[in-house]
């Protein structure tokens, strides 16, 4: 899968001026995802952006987020409730490829180009 595209659109975004930030767990699945030769030019690009902790305040939301989600009949990854939650917590819009894994519709969701390849 290419990223075309990707790379532009974040710079334009970041002429714009926002900020970008990340906690452990996007850094955890960043890594997972990364061929060898990737990972000095991700490492550069995440060093680059505000660290958010993962706070007990967060890791609560998420537990209610999945348990609420799990009552829906949706069966929802303790990654994404817990991205999901960072960004509630934190009043950001959250960055995603795939709004089925985010669907809360109160999540202020900023959706990335489609990959393309």
């Amino acid at each position: 899968m290419g990223w075309y595209g990707r790379t532009e659109f974040l710079e334009q975004v970041m002429e714009q001026g926002y900020l970008f930030g990340c906690c452990a767990v996007n850094l955890r699945e960043v890594y997972a995802g990364l061929r060898p030769e990737e990972e000095d030019r991700a490492a550069t690009f995440l060093s680059s952006l505000e660290y958010l902790p993962i706070t007990p305040e967060i890791a609560r939301e998420a537990g209610v987020l999945r348990r609420a989600w799990m009552k829906k009949g949706q069966t929802l990854s303790y990654t994404d409730v817990t991205i999901a939650a960072g960004a509630f917590t934190k009043e950001v819009p959250l960055l995603a490829d795939n709004r089925k894994h985010f669907p809360m519709p109160e999540l202020r969701l900023f959706p990335l180009p489609e990959r393309v390849g």
